[in-house]
């Protein structure tokens, strides 16, 4: 059996990063990986669809662009194209990081699959045949997820699609089906429908992103119906059936009767499950919850002392930015004897629609749950400078203020750059950057993020 001083299995955007710092700080490491160097992130996450989604987006404009003044005749889609660079900017990132760790001195990286046999001792399956017993006094497990594909009657006859597969396509679906109006399946559908394809969402919920404000989905929705995406909720799928000549059936139920659907391909998009089952935790008492996550406390330990759980394998919120801070939270506690925790952390997300859905903080119905003393302050994108001087005014900006210390406590932006204001928002709140403050901040002439003055300029002082 071969002695590290540390083990990671899994690299994630937590697991390569710590893997190559431990190493660094002089501990001896191994990093196990049973795939491609990079996690869901680099691989079939993050990189490959913010790709196609920029593809996706020159499709748009080159259909919208006579709004501008400017009309492009005939322009085609070329999936092949698109798949080619897609793949290009993966291997960029994935071979990019892979090089940097085999260089990076006492360091072992090993691929292949690996499974506890006791409680400090993992067994490696390894890719390239044979197995290996590895020890150490430390692990720290970044496994992630992967897509939860849900039993239905006739799903696995018929070669469904996942988050994964679909980015292996190198045509354009003539219908494709979404099951789920999340993350996933809204930056897929409104891809795919950009590319040429017919979408139709399937939502159990009683609207999309069904955790965000109602007038969020709401707008989200119009948004997505104006690009003739169809949208079905309180809808739920109970079975398929393909015929010979490969055309789809679904049977869903809608409202409390039941319908058919024809379409051509199937895209599963209801969730993700942690990949912890083959790790065999039973052998070394780390506990899951019902799920399969692994229960970590608010330093990342499991309840076994020297073993961690980072990133999506521990449930919670599935970012790889959360990851990211995962692993930086561990290295600084272990290496720079720090004494971080995730408690109280800001959760900024951002779904890569179009227009962006940046979300930071409380929601308002969160905060009204809370009965907490709050100012909403809303501004449509039709009052928005620079939204209308670009041509593309969909969506609003949102905060939820605390109306006695005046501290902004939670921000939703759905338009242009999202994301990008939203941040602005996010660091006025780890900074206590009052709204006042921001309401009469001199920004640059004509930026997005100039109309957070007018944003918070309707509230009283």
């Amino acid at each position: 059996m071969k002695q590290y001083d540390a083990i990671v299995i899994g690299s994630g955007q937590a697991g390569g990063p710590l893997a190559k710092k431990l190493a660094l700080a002089g501990k001896k490491t191994a990093l196990i990986e049973k795939r491609w160097i990079g996690g869901t992130c680099v691989n079939d996450g993050c990189t490959p669809t913010k790709t196609m989604v920029a593809s996706a987006k020159a499709a748009y404009m080159a259909a919208h662009s006579a709004l501008l003044g400017v009309k492009i005749k005939g322009y085609s889609v070329n999936m092949p194209v698109i798949k080619k660079r897609k793949d290009e900017v993966v291997h960029q990132f994935r071979d990019g990081s892979r090089k940097g760790l085999e260089e990076t001195k006492n360091l072992d990286l090993l691929f292949g699959e690996a499974a506890f046999t006791r409680e400090k001792t993992i067994s490696v399956t390894l890719n390239d045949g044979g197995i290996e017993e590895l020890g150490a006094d430390l692990f720290f497990i970044n496994t992630g997820a992967k897509p939860f594909i849900p039993e239905i009657e006739g799903l696995n006859d018929i070669d469904y699609l996942n988050s994964t597969t679909i980015l292996d396509l190198d045509y354009v679906p003539e219908h494709l089906l979404i099951l789920g109006g999340n993350y996933i399946g809204l930056e897929f559908g409104q891809m795919f429908r950009r590319f040429g394809s017919k979408i139709t969402v399937i939502e159990k919920s009683g609207r999309i992103v069904s955790h965000e404000d109602e007038d969020v989905s709401e707008e989200l929705t119009k948004i997505l119906k104006d690009e003739d995406i169809t949208i079905h909720t309180n809808t739920i799928t109970t079975g398929f059936k393909k015929k010979k000549s490969g055309k789809i059936t679904a049977i869903i139920i809608k409202d409390g009767k039941e319908e058919k659907i024809k379409c051509s391909h199937v895209l599963v998009a209801v969730g993700r499950t942690p990949q912890t089952k083959a790790l065999n935790l039973s052998e070394t008492g780390v506990e899951t919850d019902e799920h399969g996550n692994i229960k970590v406390n608010d330093k990342l330990e499991t309840n076994v002392p020297g073993i961690y759980a980072l990133g999506d394998v521990k449930g919670g919120s599935a970012f790889t930015h959360i990851s990211y801070n995962d692993y930086t939270i561990v290295y600084r506690n272990l290496v720079k004897n720090e004494n971080l925790t995730t408690k109280d952390r800001l959760v900024p997300y951002c779904m890569f629609t179009d227009p962006q859905l940046g979300h930071v903080g409380l929601s308002e119905n969160e905060a009204k749950k809370l009965k907490l003393n709050i100012k909403v302050a809303k501004l449509p994108m039709t009052r928005v400078a620079r939204a209308i001087e670009t041509g593309d005014t969909r969506g609003f900006m949102k905060a939820i203020v605390d109306a006695d210390t005046k501290q902004i406590l939670g921000a939703t932006v759905l338009g242009p750059e999202g994301g990008e204001i939203m941040t602005i928002l996010q660091m006025a709140m780890m900074g206590g950057i009052t709204y006042e403050q921001i309401r009469y901040f001199v920004f640059a002439h004509p930026l997005y993020a100039e109309s957070l003055n007018n944003l918070f300029m309707a509230l009283e002082s």
